[in-house]
């Protein structure tokens, strides 16, 4: 079985955390039963941006990573308090370790900054949030920012903005399993592209 770790910090956006819960979920129940997905934050409490509230499986301390095979990070929202976790030591060094244990990490929107600080980005392609600010923060980090997306280097998937979201799962999915694998699932959650 493979375990993706999700991991939020207060403020995270709820929409950009549920595609790695529905993705993971639905090859679970419909594709190739591969994939468990397990949440875990600074506190077993954790507010959403927008203040609702989520218990995690784990606290950080908690984790073993050599018993995951990836990290999800969803971005989230300054002002209900993203960055006060994102950026905390504890959250950076659980990064750290995925990264040295060569693990696939993926980040949606502005969850590339505490990639960037953790300093697993320096000298690598990787974009954020599309917004010069956040751009001009995530290059602070020594990240050479790029203009698109979804940007891929080195096992890291980095994105710019929530619409990405469904296509960094799917992409987590596809380096998990395979890309048929993540094309079926992409196909019976009805984002195959087809018009109807």
């Amino acid at each position: 079985m493979k375990k993706v770790l999700l991991l939020l910090a207060d403020g995270f956006e709820t929409f950009e955390a549920s595609v790695f819960i529905d993705v993971i979920g639905w090859n679970l129940v419909e594709g190739d039963n591969s994939t468990e997905l397990f949440t875990c934050g600074l506190k077993k409490e954790i507010k959403s941006s927008f203040n609702q509230r989520f218990i995690v499986d784990y606290l950080v301390e908690d984790i073993d990573i050599s018993t995951f095979d990836a990290l999800a990070i969803p971005g989230g929202f300054d002002v209900y308090g993203f960055y006060n976790d994102a950026y905390d030591e504890k959250f950076l060094d659980l990064i750290r370790g995925f990264k040295t244990n060569n693990k696939i990490i993926a980040s949606i929107c502005v969850g590339a900054l505490p990639l960037g600080k953790s300093g697993i980005l320096k000298n690598k392609n990787g974009t954020v949030y599309n917004n010069p600010v956040r751009r001009e923060a995530l290059k602070g980090f020594g990240v050479n920012v790029i203009d698109q997306p979804i940007v891929i280097d080195d096992n890291i998937i980095t994105s710019w903005n929530p619409s990405t979201a469904i296509d960094v799962a799917l992409l987590l999915l596809e380096n998990l399993t395979t890309k048929s694998n993540a094309d079926k699932i992409r196909q019976l959650m009805g984002f195959d592209d087809r018009k109807n």
